[in-house]
């Protein structure tokens, strides 16, 4: 329990907020301990621990906004590099959005492949998966994400003509 909260306590910085997602850590642990075959269980527990407070770190109810005010902007680059900018963000914003519709091994070995850089190894250690398996929940992975990206987009463009 201490390396849980010592964990949530390093993403989050707030003390309560690291008991409660204590709390759910334990909760989404009994859910998922039957599903893999745990050799390093404190390993694992660190990592789920860790991908919980991203997850939290991640969702929309932690951005924090303001109001937007032109006149005390300025502005200090290009357009068109603002441009560049921002379409990177909302590919960003897309990606994470297909990887959370991902089915579960894709996105734990995706996460931990291409966004951790993990290797196939250890990715075997923290998921209990079998080397195969794990080369094959990557590949299915990257496909459907690159899928997902792609249906994104088209129909960000559809909605675009149908605007015009």
């Amino acid at each position: 329990m201490e390396l849980v909260y010592g964990v949530c306590l390093k993403y989050f910085k707030d003390s309560e907020r690291s008991k409660d997602a204590v709390m759910d850590i334990f909760e989404e642990l009994y859910k998922k301990i039957d599903r893999y075959e745990i050799e390093n269980f404190k390993s694992w527990l660190h990592v789920l621990a860790k991908n919980h407070c991203l997850m939290q770190l991640r969702s929309p109810k932690n951005i924090k906004s303001t109001e937007f005010n032109p006149a005390i902007m300025q502005y200090g680059q290009e357009p068109h590099l603002e441009k560049e900018h921002l379409e990177k963000e909302e590919n960003y914003i897309r990606m994470e959005h297909c990887i959370n519709k991902l089915p579960e091994e894709q996105r734990l070995t995706i996460e931990l492949f291409y966004l951790q850089h993990k290797c196939y190894n250890d990715i075997v250690l923290v998921t209990g998966y079998e080397w195969n398996k794990i080369r094959s929940h990557i590949q299915n992975g990257r496909r459907n994400l690159k899928k997902c990206m792609e249906d994104t987009i088209n129909e960000l463009r559809s909605k675009r003509s149908e605007t015009r």
